[in-house]
């Protein structure tokens, strides 16, 4: 027996002594590091399902499996001990099979330190069993430095290090000049006021506005009655600032109080599966915040394991655990997961999958906010790629900027016939399909694919000087930064003729062939040839496979117009005016074959027998 086969049969053994208890199996690879953690109801159940055949298992599974050398477990007493488990153990390996939070380790916090004497307002990293009270996580720093700015000005507290703090002042800092400080340090603020202030600040982050309200309107009424106007004048205008903040809050349902409401989203973007968890907190009847997190690793998993990964992960850390959490999909493990979180808020808490009712339609609103944030990080990751790849291309090409608007031109035929070409046009390294445009070719009858890139490009580079009175194209208006010709040296020398004609002979210009995916450049005898994971070939190949769908989509359409008109004229008894009806009603080959003779007939002009004669016809051709 070889080492391999020495080792898969030690792990099977590994695997037949696993007790039918609850706890953790690591898998470990050849290197010893842990590339999976998961917890189980039944280890030896659970872990056999791994290794009963590839025909059960899933393509990222495949994958764990294949890479397993070893595994490791511990035994638990309950589902729910081996659940904190599992998410303790997967904060420690970050194994790379496991869904995870992406940088979830990079997510900030809002720190309050209510064991202080005078309390600040810190952001951290990391919550920790330290007494204070933490609030978050937060995804976007931004967001959370505007929160705070928004909480200054409503909430006057302090900012200055201990050391600082500590020195004796006889004047305030410029903070308590602003309102931002209630000048503790020179002996202007009392404890007990400070310590109120404080106090009304958590209870505005936990999401108890409406209270908050009621208690300063009658603190302010009272201060008044007391004939204490200079404060009653400071709640007043603490009232108002809290009372803009909360108008801008969706009311949801005057009965839904304490719920996170979280749904997913899944997307395929080009590099693989991306996935969007998010949440929206609603507190006393409105979403009084929102945050959106992207995972890794979920491709092959299902939503319901998906969705139970990131509560274990989001809640293991999160400063508040609500009554109830509205998700948009049954989880894997959702008993456990209640009863841990239950644990953790010292208080009943319930996962409910609503299906109809205002809880749903808060939850598709939610799962269309996670689809919105995908594709903003989309078109963000895109802009970002298109800028390098730009960068790139300038380099390159040695042109003397990185071309912001480049055009590409293919054409397509079938032996001259159906003649057609296409411009595609990319700004910024995206497309920008408002400026696509398609031609059919006029001069060149046979199949020369040359002289048609050149009256292609003589048509489009005429009309770029055309009137700028509101009738020009505001495609051709444009100039292009480069033009890039789906082809080789041929091709580009056809467009260099038809540029230099149009007087734009100091035009960029390139042209990308397909079989070697070479460049080709006017007056340069050999190619350019670019790394295949150039960001700058990677993007004139997008640019060119765009323009070689679109010359092609229009060519089919035109063939297919053809092979009808062809058709129509060889039925008895339908003349011009008939085949204009049809070709209006119909306007390709499939669409007729996929009629009724019922449909047919009611064409205007068409009768029942021409309908049918042209159905029997069309039967015959395939």
């Amino acid at each position: 027996m070889d080492g391999a086969a020495r080792a898969r049969a030690d792990l099977q053994r590994k695997v037949d002594l696993l007790p039918e208890r609850p706890g953790v199996y690591l898998f470990l690879d050849a290197a010893g590091r842990v590339i999976y953690v998961g917890k189980a109801a039944s280890l030896r159940d659970r872990v056999r399902s791994y290794f009963r055949g590839a025909k059960h298992l899933s393509a990222r599974v495949l994958r764990l499996v294949q890479e397993i050398a070893d595994l490791d477990h511990i035994v638990t007493d309950t589902e729910v001990e081996a659940l904190i488990l599992e998410c303790n153990l997967i904060k420690e390996h970050r194994p790379r099979f496991n869904i995870r939070l992406r940088d979830d380790k990079n997510y900030p916090y809002l720190r309050i330190g209510t064991d202080e004497p005078w309390p600040r307002l810190l952001v951290v990293r990391r919550p920790r069993n330290d007494g204070a009270r933490y609030f978050g996580p937060y995804t976007q720093a931004s967001a959370l430095y505007e929160t705070l700015r928004t909480l200054r000005g409503v909430f006057p507290y302090r900012t200055c290090s201990e050391a600082r703090f500590r020195q004796h002042r006889q004047r305030p800092c410029l903070h308590y000049f602003i309102g931002r400080c209630p000048g503790p340090c020179a002996g202007l603020c009392s404890p007990e006021a400070y310590r109120e202030t404080i106090q009304q600040l958590i209870q505005f982050l936990e999401g108890r506005q409406g209270a908050l309200l009621d208690r300063l309107r009658r603190e302010m009424e009272e201060a008044a009655e007391r004939l204490e106007f200079e404060r009653a004048a400071r709640l007043r205008d603490r009232l108002r600032a809290l009372e803009r903040v909360v108008e801008r809050q969706k009311i949801v349902s005057d009965r839904l109080h304490e719920h996170d409401v979280i749904a997913l989203a899944r997307a395929e973007d080009g590099r693989g599966e991306a996935a969007c968890v998010q949440v929206f907190f609603v507190r006393e009847g409105k979403v009084v915040g929102r945050e959106a997190f992207l995972l890794t690793e979920t491709a092959g998993s299902s939503d319901g394991e998906v969705l139970g990964a990131f509560l274990k992960q989001y809640y293991a850390d999160a400063a508040f655990v609500p009554r109830e959490i509205v998700l948009g999909n049954e989880v894997e493990d959702g008993p456990a997961i209640a009863s841990w979180l239950a644990e953790r808020r010292g208080g009943r808490v319930s996962l409910t999958v609503p299906r109809r009712g205002a809880k749903r339609e808060l939850v598709e609103m939610v799962a269309r906010n996670a689809a919105l944030f995908l594709e903003e990080e989309r078109q963000e990751r895109a802009g970002e790629e298109g800028t390098r790849a730009l960068a790139d291309l300038q380099q390159a090409l040695g042109l003397p900027s990185p071309p912001g608007r480049i055009e590409c031109y293919d054409v397509s035929n079938t032996q001259g016939r159906e003649a057609v070409a296409s411009m595609v046009v990319f700004e910024g390294g995206r497309p920008a399909r408002d400026h696509y445009r398609k031609f059919r070719i006029r001069t060149v009858p046979g199949p020369d694919d040359f002289a048609m890139m050149r009256e292609v490009l003589a048509r489009r580079f005429r009309r770029a000087a055309g009137p700028a009175d509101g009738g020009q194209d505001p495609s051709f208006g444009r100039l292009p930064d480069l033009v890039v010709i789906d082809g080789g040296r041929g091709q580009v020398s056809a467009a260099e003729e038809a540029l230099r004609e149009a007087g734009l002979d100091r035009l960029p210009v390139c042209g990308l062939a397909k079989e070697n995916e070479w460049l080709y450049l006017p007056g340069r005898a050999e190619p350019v040839i670019l790394d295949r994971r150039s960001p700058a070939l990677q993007l004139l190949q997008r640019l060119r496979d765009e323009a070689h769908r679109f010359a092609l989509g229009y060519h089919r359409r035109l063939r297919s117009r053809s092979a009808l008109q062809s058709l129509l004229e060889e039925v008895p008894g339908i003349g011009p005016r008939r085949r204009k009806a049809l070709l209006g009603r119909f306007p390709s080959l499939d669409a007729l074959r996929r009629a009724t003779v019922e449909e047919l007939a009611s064409v205007p002009g068409m009768t029942k027998p021409l309908a049918q004669a042209l159905k029997e016809r069309l039967t015959e051709g395939g």
